[in-house]
């Protein structure tokens, strides 16, 4: 059966709507066409703001040059950053001193932690400090939470600014877990700038520093750098690297029960 561009894209969004997320492959093969139609179509679609493509298919329309409130970030691609955070907390052991930037997937990494002892969290995440608050009083890990210094943004549950970088340039970090807002030609970014500087130090002053990036930040690019993407020790992520990444490859871990 043949169908027209209209019909196809009335399919590609019910599809969104239906899964949250959709592969170019899979609806080439529900609508037999060509993938490079399916390409062409999301490609359309992206310029109306109706899907937001991803590396290997769509999700629906985000506005990317805009950080969505932390609440709302939260239940984007959530089982996806709650598969990356369990495997990233198995790089924590007993008497780290790790950092934390502020980020949905590195907030649920306290989630994931039990019997760890004499952990040092560092974060500018209020909401990252609350919950390992909880891994504290629950019992399930031994230690201390340092919430660092700044100006508040009530909107990121977060805090920044010169006040936060001077506090983190006197410390010194075995780990570091950052989140991003998009990874592209070899950078890792993020939308707002002060929060970018605190990720940033974070980077400068952690022996291993650890990328957590779902599929939807691949080939997105925000406001701000973060680093370049050798500088860092591994990025975990719920698909494989792209080809076209060859020389990140090393870097890349796909985490247990994401796409292979």
């Amino acid at each position: 059966m043949t169908y027209s561009k209209l019909e196809r894209f009335h399919h590609i969004i019910n599809q969104l709507q239906e899964k949250q997320k959709i592969s170019v492959v899979d609806i080439a093969e529900q609508l037999e066409v060509a993938p490079e139609t399916i390409r062409r179509d999301l490609g359309e679609l992206e310029e109306q703001k109706r899907v937001t493509r991803v590396h290997g298919g769509a999700i629906p329309f985000l506005n990317l040059r805009k950080e969505p409130q932390f609440k709302r970030k939260m239940d984007m691609q959530k089982e996806a950053k709650q598969k990356i955070a369990k495997v990233a907390a198995s790089r924590i052991e007993d008497g780290d001193t790790i950092g934390l930037d502020v980020g949905t997937t590195t907030l649920y990494l306290a989630d994931y932690l039990y019997g760890i002892q004499n952990l040092t969290v560092v974060t500018n995440s209020i909401a990252a400090a609350e919950r390992f608050n909880l891994a504290l009083e629950e019992g399930r890990i031994t230690g201390k939470v340092f919430l660092l210094g700044g100006f508040t943004n009530p909107a990121q549950s977060s805090v920044a600014g010169p006040i936060t970088v001077d506090w983190l340039e006197k410390m010194n970090l075995d780990k570091a877990f950052l989140s991003c807002g998009g990874i592209k030609d070899g950078t890792v970014f993020d939308y707002d700038m002060d929060e970018s500087l605190v990720s940033s130090k974070m980077i400068e002053r952690s022996n291993c520093r650890m990328l957590l990036a779902d599929a939807t930040k691949i080939e997105q690019q925000s406001f701000y750098s973060i680093c370049a993407m050798e500088e860092l020790t591994e990025i975990l992520c719920d698909e494989p690297c792209p080809k076209a990444w060859a020389e990140y490859q090393q870097l890349w871990t796909v985490v247990e029960g994401g796409t292979e």
